[in-house]
């Protein structure tokens, strides 16, 4: 998954930082953690075929030479993640393949059908995901959190989304409204999805919950509604 910045970090929030540091919630043993990574392992994969497909899209060289590199940086995360579940003495390959159905579903239901439809997905739709596993990271012991970290780092292309995207609906105010409709729409279907993954997946709702329960989570859906704004007000569409 190509992770852009936080919208939640980027607003220069330290309140964590001042409350006192608290024992993870899951231990780096509990088999949700296995979970986790096979999911994201399988997101990684996924987002390979989609951007390298996507860059087909790309109206000149510069674009289909972006979306190549971030899609190298998926693979390279996928690694990581594969090494990470092989260490735990687990096959990569069919330990991904359970979630295959419902990232495919997402993706299905969020094919862009043009070079602006593929960009605002990959800032926005990727950053949403990056952010549920974000908040999952920060109730695991340190290992566990510091290879969701490493996986879901700034790929340092985020600024040629922005800048291609708010060039083009600073021209158009058609583009505008079309492109916060579609942002719009792939914040429902993140959520739908998560959800619907949550529900299939026992072991991983658990490790979700060990922190603070549904309340967390609601908070978190709630929380994610305020950094989507952010990125749209980025991208120029809010």
């Amino acid at each position: 998954m190509t992770s852009m910045p936080s919208a939640a970090a980027s607003t220069g929030s330290t309140g964590a930082s001042t409350e006192p540091s608290k024992a993870p919630a899951a231990t780096a043993e509990h088999p949700g953690v296995i979970e986790l990574f096979a999911l994201l392992a399988y997101g990684e994969v996924a987002a390979f075929y989609r951007l390298t497909d996507e860059a087909r899209m790309a109206p000149n060289l510069r674009g289909r030479i972006n979306m190549a590199s971030m899609a190298a940086a998926e693979m390279n995360h996928y690694e990581v993640l594969r090494d990470a579940l092989e260490r735990r003495g687990v096959d990569v390959v069919p330990a991904m393949t359970r979630y295959a159905s419902a990232l495919e579903n997402y993706h299905r239901l969020t094919t862009p059908s043009t070079w602006l439809e593929a960009l605002v997905k990959t800032y926005v739709g990727d950053a949403l995901a990056a952010d549920f596993y974000l908040e999952i990271a920060g109730s695991m012991p340190g290992e566990v959190g510091d290879v969701i970290r490493s996986v879901l780092s700034e790929t340092g292309h985020s600024q040629f989304v922005v800048g291609e995207v708010r060039a083009a609906v600073t021209a158009s105010d058609r583009q505008r409204h079309r492109l916060a409709l579609w942002s719009r729409r792939l914040l429902g279907e993140a959520i739908t999805q998560a959800q619907y993954v949550l529900a299939d997946h026992d072991e991983l709702v658990d490790l979700v919950m060990s922190e603070g329960g549904l309340s967390q989570m609601t908070d978190f859906f709630d929380k994610l509604q305020n950094t989507h704004q952010a990125r749209m007000r980025e991208l120029g569409l809010a």
